[in-house]
């Protein structure tokens, strides 16, 4: 790569600590000066956001999330208020947790459960991962996740938890209190309280939204806690408040540090001028590396086993927000990036292989940090720590997708830490903002997910009506099909339900050859 090409596309924002180079998207000279009128319309599309316009039209809501690390910025005194009151109030509770002032009766807190999916685990887990145990070598307390509804999962993190159970927090995150996964980990955990003789009412915390189901179960009951979930707050950028905030301070990490990133990343990337802007420069490489209609997946290869988290978290953020069908005069565009990625160098491993010689159907997003570990290194080899191997096999293997012009963006940071994470959350917040206004979709709804909810509720009333099926037919074995009919069905939907039933104790199954004869009846 032509050091010239470096010096112009290398971009260093001192304010922040962080760099960002694209020399190596191969976009001419006239790319950026030919897209500056569509960035002028991103930026003012951004402007109107921060100030409170209706950004989700489908259902009629104000998209905020900026606001939580910049309370002032709300466009009323009232929203203010209640994002400082919120904030406040889960210092106090932490601190209350911490200090033993909140407790059980087994003595303090020490473990932290946490119950959610989605926007209401991933930023959480990515959080946890990457900041736990930075500094001191150990948290205030342990963080473990229900981000499922897989009962086999549940019962992991149950044995994980053992005789702690007695001292575990569980916070309960969902805004509408009625999605399923985080119910049914909410029951499953309560009934294993219970059998331990414990009142899940003295253990549970609610985070959602004011006057859902949740909400009105923890209060019913007397939760410990209930903390907000605003509907202007979407979960894929639900970190920064009350969902991510609050196990994070549990944790025991500084969330006035993750905040305080996240603002001076917003401040950085409110500026209307595409080079200066760090979000603005990347959504312009997502743009041409993708030809604005996805084209190309995006492979996130930080290098920092801290950050392994990070693409699992940027695949909701970026796929939730720019996977549409729609653009925002109704034209069927199909829209979207995929996003994949683990961490460097184990990738190289696996399947750089493909990404140096195979199909060119991507673009990588580098993600290095300088420095390696809070002290001294020790040498493997006469003046070489294994930092820095691990910056060599970022540098080597860039250069070796260049030489097969593979594209790719590098994000360099000094450090991981919260201020660190609280940029990187904001600077892709901004990013996939920026970019679906350049494309011409909604960001900030997802009615492909509410079909897939609306779709796992026919599977459950079909359960629920073969169950009677096979009970009215008084011990009959009965084939799939016959069954099918039975219900008014269809039949592959009714085998895949039959099969799992079979499997857990719900029905007999007599298997049969070839397989679809095989029967199924009561147990």
């Amino acid at each position: 790569m032509p050091w010239s090409r470096f010096k112009e596309h290398h971009h260093h924002y001192a304010s922040l600590g962080l760099s960002l180079d694209v020399s190596r998207i191969p976009f001419p000279d006239s790319f950026l000066a030919g897209l500056e009128p569509r960035m002028q319309e991103a930026f003012a599309a951004m402007a109107r956001l921060e100030a409170g316009a209706i950004a989700n039209p489908d259902e009629q809501r104000m998209v905020g999330h900026y606001w939580l690390r910049a309370p002032q910025l709300a466009p009323t005194p009232e929203l203010q208020k209640e994002i400082a009151d919120t904030l406040a109030s889960i210092k106090e509770f932490a601190a209350k947790v911490h200090k033993g002032v909140v407790a059980c009766a087994a003595g303090k807190f020490k473990e932290v459960l946490v119950i959610g999916i989605g926007g209401s685990a991933l930023g959480p887990q990515f959080v946890s991962h990457a900041l736990g145990r930075l500094k001191t070598g150990r948290d205030k307390m342990t963080v473990r996740f229900f981000d499922n509804t897989d009962p086999d999962g549940m019962d992991y993190v149950l044995k994980e938890l053992g005789s702690k159970l007695k001292q575990t927090l569980v916070l309960v995150i969902s805004k509408s209190g009625g999605t399923a996964e985080t119910r049914n980990g909410m029951l499953e955990a309560a009934a294993v309280f219970r059998a331990q003789g414990l009142d899940p009412a003295k253990h549970f915390v609610a985070v959602t939204g004011a006057g859902s189901k949740l909400d009105q179960l923890a209060r019913k009951e007397n939760w410990l806690a209930h903390f907000p979930m605003w509907d202007w707050v979407g979960g894929r950028t639900s970190e920064l408040c009350a969902v991510g905030l609050l196990p994070a301070a549990l944790q025991g990490i500084k969330i006035d540090q993750l905040l305080a990133g996240a603002a001076a990343m917003d401040k950085v990337t409110r500026k209307a001028s595409l080079e200066s802007n760090p979000a603005a420069l990347l959504a312009a490489m997502w743009l041409f590396a993708t030809d604005g209609r996805g084209a190309k997946d995006m492979v996130v290869l930080p290098y920092k086993d801290r950050l392994l988290l990070f693409s699992r978290y940027l695949q909701q953020l970026v796929m939730e927000s720019l996977g549409k069908e729609l653009d925002l005069q109704g034209r069927v565009v199909n829209q979207g990036i995929a996003v994949y990625g683990n961490k460097g160098s184990t990738d190289q491993h696996a399947y750089v292989q493909q990404l140096r010689e195979g199909v060119n159907n991507f673009f990588v997003t580098f993600i290095e940090v300088l420095k390696d570990r809070t002290g001294d290194s020790m040498e493997v080899e006469p003046g070489v720590t294994s930092g820095d191997y691990l910056q060599g096999f970022l540098l080597g293997t860039r250069d070796a997708l260049s030489e097969k012009d593979r594209s790719s963006v590098t994000i360099t940071v000094a450090e991981i830490s919260p201020k660190t994470i609280g940029m990187l959350i904001a600077l892709y917040e901004r990013v996939v903002g920026l970019y679906a206004s350049l494309i011409g979709i909604n960001a900030y709804h997802q009615p492909g997910v509410e079909a897939g909810k609306k779709a796992a509720g026919t599977v459950i009333a079909l359960r629920l009506k073969l169950a009677i099926a096979l009970r009215k037919a008084d011990g009959q074995p009965l084939t799939a099909e016959q069954l099918a009919e039975k219900t008014a069905s269809d039949p592959e939907l009714t085998f895949k339900v039959l099969e799992h039933l079979a499997a857990n104790g719900g029905a007999k199954k007599t298997a049969k050859s070839p397989w679809y004869e095989s029967t199924y009846s009561a147990v």
